[in-house]
């Protein structure tokens, strides 16, 4: 028997614990009294009663027992829906819960009202946890205990209740812990908040938002009064300025007190509070140095505002034990001694002397600044001291104050520079002192102008400078970013409290000694990386003494103006108590309703409370749409309604006066369906929807004219026969029952035939929402398979059939006023030929499309036999743009009186006699964007597509799909020679070549193979599309080739489709250029866009290249030229040759063929140089949207084989402080010997004293010129250029170089800011980030007018 254990008696209960089962309850919370639903699981013994059950069920959630209700789930016991009782004691066995197994509650509203919450103070054990904890609170509920678990949900009603402390906390906004932890000091600081109190805003003067006393009065009266547990600070950030992005910048907490001391004092000039800050926290020190020879002493009085203390002394290991120690090293005085003696003005030469600090004065409240971070000048990064220094609740001051200075010999006022830059330490040079050692992480950057004082006595006895502590600001965190909390002693009951953002809790003295920071354990050298990160950063004391400590102001002893600020925020708090209960009680759902007349879905977000009726609702949802001018409210109602799949659930017959809040199931966060506002017209009656019911979209197919009719909707029931269903079908479309084919659309193109007259609708495949297409014509078409019936491939057809908008190219200048008028294509009539759009031609007479498409099409014909010839005759190994384009300018020019005329009908032909539009025409959209210099042909173009965004709506009228002669159709005469004697109105294409080239080597594009349906309408824009535009309206099957669809443009377009470009219209208005033409359209969708403009297209073996010209000593490198040309086995020398005349009209740039040069770009970076006799495929690798340098040369071409390698040198001149121009050497071989060679032959630096370095990053590779000497890597060891370090393989490498023997000059202090001013611009201009600005962080500032722009070049 083990000892002892005969004592030990084990209960009953918990011997049979083990073996007895247990009940897995899930409880769901469906009230609203919280904003988010809580989920909660409790795992308990079978034999726990229900009683029980309810007890923790209400200690989980944070309700009051008895105030909520628990009824079955959908789990299981779905029968059983009445509540359980609270107060039985059945066992949860005996309640119908099943062991093992999930037992679903909801947690319900009792008898209507919502259940009550906990109060913080009814829990006390909960209250102790956090009594005790003075860290970073973690997050509510986030420790479960083995036998339940609670799911994370964070809930707005934790700040509604205010701590059991009687505090309120503030709100973080991000990262704004520090600005927390500052302003609940100052609140719990009686002579400041009384103070603040005392001054009275006056409205005349000031606006109150950008008032800081007024916000921080505000601020602080809701922390007395506010029954919250925490508080916003916005409209306390606001008043400094700050916009959002602040809440997302941490600063240092002593940063903070400094900026905002001055902000107030600034605001409180020429008032009773103007010498407030002074009074409180200022004291004053003298900064000497005293010649030991002569007893010389020269001082300055400077005044500070916070003591920064070191908490391990440079160099040292070893930390300060103590506050005490450090302020005895503040004032250690030092001796300059040796090299760093004093020059006496009474011994005139120079002294040893002693330099240091005294106090003379220590202000009523002491701030101390625990200076915890710090420099490592050994792995160059900021770091944290986590050392332990201890500091006294109470702190006697009366040993560091300076009493001899009283009877000071021989002293006078020091005008030695010596003294005044290295000794002052006034409250500026302090905080430029404390600045050089922080300023990586606390981002300071202030000035401040206060000016010498008179001596004054310190008036007070050495026994009256005891200081009691009242506030610990904790940093908790690293250098890199952290978490500031306070604690504060209230002075109301000397108890400590931790303020830490919205939590407020009690702690002990105990607490406070854990914020001295250090370890257990000692670990030597090391001790501070080990120690904990939470600890003591700033420390507050006030001086003891009766005569001035204050006491808070009691509530009827506030200033009239504080008692009307808390009158106006408890009435504003009360309203918003008001507010927040009608949020909870308003149902918010989505709403949608179909225009009337619009023929629009709008979608809006009904807010109605759940008292409101059905009939009110409908009234608010009618104002809502807006629809007072368009029908009455009575031919309005609210049908529950499915979105996503477009189906309507339900109507609400005779409950208009039924609150909203039955109908929709409570208020919730969500809801699983809509609503829909649905309309009638005064004749009509609504029809009445049940639950159960199926909706069908019933599209009427006319096989003769071939077109499909606007849906018709039906409802039906699953449980339905097929023959019932036709029945009900007939009745909606007078169709007759009998020879009636119904067609199921069950997903995107499944066309499914309902054959079985007995089978009922759910064995079919219907689902809530259908699509239906009928046809019941008495034709053959019966007899045939359906997969081979007419009416399947009119549905495969409208299936596959979009509806495109096509911007034709933009008119010549003399046509404007002789343009086609067309009218808007999309009417009612289903019939084709109704359907056909007539043009009216110039002389007032009606010409059909189809007269004026059979004209162009013969002129299209001639036009290309003519090419054809013109083809034949000409070489074919050169096909610069130009000459395609003379190709078509010829024929026309020929024919410009005969064909004037039909061009006017028509309006689709583009004049062609000047030649630089269709080389502006040529280039490629994504440059369009790019290049300043757009043409204007361009510019219109791109201006008319995109201001045509919304386009008409024709998909209520029925969609001709007819290929027979209506006047939109493309009929055989329109077909170009190379497709004659094909099918009419169809198109054929070869089979796939798998190449990416889009015409063959005869130059015509390849077709379509299998039959594709397309139609064009002319279409008339919205206003703003510009003058000279005109659009059609196409409905093309998106199976069709870019090939075939291009050819169906053609008369449209004027010209063959080999000498006209496609462009895609995205959303954004961004234009790509669509190249690949045995590619089908299924990328496309309806209603989108494509612009056509004219320029040659790519042959088989072609490719599009853009051209940049390189500028190596431009600010701008690379510039954009043009688009071009290049043939798959075409050399350099004649790509350049092409090049040339384009350069010309284009660009201006007379240039000669051994003038220039064309190299390999990627991205900026200029690389291989492509010599003359280079073959395109063969030495070079091309692609499509490849680019290319175009450099021009000074000289004669170096650069004969590619052996050679040309690099980009650049002198770097350390004693002038710049940069010489880049030059650019060719060497033989990759040599480093080599390089320094030619380095010391264009610069004349002696070989020996020859220094280089690769530059990093992309071309130009710029560095600052006061990083450049230390930050490269120069004179690497290596023999060869392609190896590490170097990795030197390809032409257009740079290499910086220097004289070694040259020193670096020196410059001032003046000199390097203005040098850094001159980099930074020069940087950020070209582009690349500064590396020398050692700020990491954003300044800090306070805006005293709220217009930060105003302090912009002071950062």
């Amino acid at each position: 028997m083990v000892p002892g254990e005969e004592n030990q008696l084990v209960p009953k209960e918990i011997e049979n614990a083990a073996e007895e089962p247990r009940v897995l309850c899930i409880i769901q919370d469906t009230t609203n009294s919280k904003t988010v639903s809580e989920r909660i699981t409790l795992n308990l013994p079978a034999s726990t009663p229900v009683r029980k059950l309810f007890e923790d069920v209400a200690n989980k959630v944070g309700y009051i027992n008895g105030t909520f209700d628990l009824t079955w789930g959908n789990g299981v016991n779905t029968a059983d829906t009445a509540p359980l009782d609270h107060t039985s004691d059945k066992s949860l066995l005996d309640a119908n819960f099943e062991p093992g197994k999930k037992n679903f509650l909801h947690l319900t509203d009792k008898d209507g009202e919502p259940p009550q919450m906990l109060l913080e103070d009814s829990n006390n054990v909960d209250d102790s946890v956090h009594d005790r904890f003075i860290g970073p609170l973690p997050r509510e509920g986030s420790v479960a205990s083995t036998n339940d678990y609670v799911s994370q949900s964070y809930s707005y009603s934790s700040i509604l209740s205010k701590s059991e402390t009687g505090y309120v906390g503030l709100v973080n906004q991000a990262m704004t812990c520090y600005l927390n932890s500052l302003l609940q000091t100052l609140f719990m600081t009686p002579e400041f908040r009384n103070a603040l109190y005392k001054w009275e805003f006056e409205d005349s003067e000031e606006d109150p938002v950008t008032s800081i006393p007024y916000q921080l009065q505000r601020l602080f009266v809701l922390l007395q009064t506010s029954k919250k547990r925490a508080i916003e600070t916005t409209d306390v950030t606001r008043s400094f300025g700050w916009d959002s992005s602040e809440a997302w910048q941490q600063h240092d907490v002593q940063e903070l007190c400094r900026v905002m001391f001055d902000a107030l004092e600034q605001k409180w000039k020429q008032t009773e509070q103007a010498d407030l800050i002074n009074e409180l926290y200022q004291g004053k020190l003298k900064d000497y140095v005293r010649c030991l020879e002569c007893g010389y002493e020269g001082w300055r009085i400077d005044t500070y505002l916070d003591i920064p203390l070191v908490i391990r002394p440079y160099g040292s290991s070893q930390a300060f034990a103590s506050v005490e120690e450090a302020l005895h090293a503040f004032i250690q005085p030092e001796i300059l001694d040796g090299p760093n003696q004093y020059f006496c003005e009474r011994c005139k030469k120079k002294c040893d002397a002693r330099k240091g600090l005294r106090f003379l004065h220590f202000p009523y409240l002491l701030t101390l600044q625990l200076k915890r971070f710090d420099f490592d000048y050994t792995t160059m990064h900021r770091i944290k001291l986590n050392d332990r220094m201890s500091f006294p609740e109470e702190l006697d001051m009366s040993t560091f104050i300076d009493i001899e200075d009283e009877k000071s010999p021989q002293t006078e006022s020091c005008t030695d520079s010596g003294a005044e830059n290295e000794g002052s330490c006034h409250s500026d040079q302090m905080s430029n002192d404390f600045s050089t050692d922080d300023a990586v992480d606390e981002g300071i950057c202030l000035e401040s102008s206060s000016g010498s004082e008179k001596i004054s006595k310190p008036g007070l006895e050495k026994n009256s400078l005891m200081y009691e502590l009242f506030s610990v600001m904790v940093h908790s965190g690293s250098a890199a970013g952290g978490h500031y909390y306070a604690c504060i002693k209230s002075f109301s009951d000397d108890q400590w409290y931790s303020f830490n953002d919205q939590h407020v809790s009690r702690i002990t003295q105990e607490d406070i000694k854990k914020t001295h920071g250090g370890s257990s354990g000692s670990r030597g050298y090391y001790s501070s990386a080990f120690a904990s990160s939470t600890n003591a950063y700033m420390l507050i004391y006030r001086l003891k003494d009766p005569t001035r400590n204050a006491k808070f102001l009691e509530v009827d002893e506030y200033p009239e103006h504080i008692k009307n600020l808390v009158q106006k925020e408890r009435e504003l708090e009360e309203q918003e108590k008001r507010q927040r209960e009608i949020e909870r009680n308003t149902c918010k759902i989505k709403l949608f309703c179909l225009h009337p007349v619009k023929q629009v879905m709008m979608e809006n977000k009904l807010e109605v409370h759940k008292d409101k009726t059905l009939k009110e609702a409908v009234e608010m949802a009618y104002k809502m749409m807006d629809l007072e001018d368009v029908i009455p409210l009575d031919c309005c109602r609210l049908v529950k309604y499915d979105e996503f799949h477009d189906y309507l659930e339900r109507s609400y017959e005779g409950e208009e006066d039924t609150p909203m809040g039955l109908l929709l199931g409570g208020v919730k966060s969500t809801y699983m369906f809509d609503l829909l506002l649905e309309t009638r017209k005064p004749d009509q009656i609504f029809q009445s929807y049940k639950p159960g019911e199926v909706m069908v979209k019933v599209h009427v197919v006319d096989l003769k004219a071939e077109t499909v009719a606007a849906p018709v909707t039906v409802r039906a029931y699953l449980n339905q026969t097929v023959t019932e269903f036709k029945q009900l079908i007939s009745k909606a479309t007078h169709l007759p029952a009998d020879s009636m084919r119904i067609v199921l659309e069950r997903c995107y193109n499944d066309l499914r035939l309902l054959s079985m007259p007995s089978k009922t609708l759910k064995a079919e495949g219907f689902f809530r929402s259908n699509k239906v297409f009928v046809e019941s014509s008495e034709t053959v078409d019966h007899q045939a398979a359906f997969t081979d019936s007419h009416l399947w491939k009119l549905l495969d057809r409208h299936a596959n059939t979009i509806r495109l908008f096509v911007l034709l190219p933009e008119q010549s200048p003399g046509s404007y006023s002789k343009r086609t008028a067309y009218q808007k294509a999309g009417g009612d009539s289903g019939n084709v030929d109704d359907d056909c759009e007539r043009v009216k031609g110039p002389a007032g007479n009606l010409k059909s499309v189809d007269a004026i498409l059979e004209e162009s099409t013969e002129k299209l014909k001639s036009l290309s036999l003519q090419q054809q010839q013109d083809g034949d005759n000409g070489d074919s190994s050169k096909s610069t743009e130009t000459s395609d384009f003379e190709n078509i300018e010829s024929p026309l020019n020929e024919r410009g009186s005969s064909t004037s005329v039909d061009n006017r009908d028509l309006d689709q032909h583009i004049q062609t006699s000047d030649p630089e539009n269709f080389q502006s025409e040529e280039r490629s959209d994504s440059d369009v964007n790019n290049d300043r210099s757009t043409s204007s042909v361009d510019s219109d173009i791109l201006s008319s597509s995109h201001s045509s965004d919304t386009l008409c709506n024709a998909d209520s009228a029925q969609i001709p799909l007819a290929n027979g002669l209506d006047s939109h159709s493309i009929t055989s005469s329109r077909r170009t020679k190379a497709n004659e004697g094909k099918k009419e109105t169809w198109d054929t294409a070869e089979e796939d070549s798998g190449t990416d080239s889009e015409y063959d080597e005869s130059g015509k594009s390849r077709g379509d193979m299998q039959y594709m349906y397309f139609k064009a309408d002319p279409y008339t824009a919205d206003e703003g599309s510009g003058e000279g535009h005109k659009w059609l309206m196409v409905h093309v099957d998106k199976r069709i080739t870019l090939a075939a669809f291009k050819q169906h443009l053609e008369p449209f377009v004027g010209v063959l489709s080999s000498h006209f470009k496609v462009f895609r219209v995205y959303t954004s208005n961004q234009e790509f250029e669509t190249v690949r033409l045995n590619e089908t359209l299924s990328s496309f969708s309806d209603d989108n866009k494509i612009t056509i403009r004219l320029g040659r297209a790519l042959k088989k073996g072609e490719y599009r290249v853009k051209v940049c010209q390189l500028l190596v000593n431009e600010q701008e490198p690379c510039k954009f030229l043009l688009d071009a040309v290049f043939a798959k086995g075409m050399t350099v020398r004649q790509s350049k040759e092409e090049l040339i005349p384009q350069l010309r009209e284009q660009c201006g740039l007379d240039l000669s063929i051994d003038r220039f040069r064309l190299r390999k770009k990627t991205w900026k970076n200029p690389g291989t140089v492509f010599l003359d006799y280079h073959i395109y495929e063969e030495d070079i690798n091309i692609s499509s949207n490849w680019e290319v340098f175009l450099e021009v040369l000074d000289g004669v071409e170096k650069m004969k084989s590619m052996s050679q390698l040309a690099i980009l040198t650049r002198r770097w001149r350390p004693a002038e402080m710049k940069l010489d121009p880049f030059q650019e050497l060719v060497l033989e071989s990759n040599s480093v010997d080599e390089l320094r060679e030619k380095l010391s032959e264009i610069s004349g630096i002696p070989l020996e004293d020859i220094e280089f370095a690769k530059g990093r990053g992309t071309f130009p590779c710029d560095i600052s010129v006061l990083d450049i000497h230390q930050d490269l890597d120069w004179n690497p060891k290596v023999s060869t250029l392609n190896v590490w370090p170097l990795y030197i393989c390809d032409d257009g490498a740079v290499i910086f170089y220097r004289d070694k023997t040259e020193e670096v000059m020196e410059l001032t202090d003046e000199q390097r800011n203005e040098l850094m001013k001159k980099e930074s611009s020069r940087l950020q201009k070209t582009g690349h980030r500064v590396t020398y600005s050692p700020r990491k962080e954003k300044a800090l500032k306070i805006y005293l007018d709220g217009a930060p722009n105003k302090d912009v070049a002071q950062d």
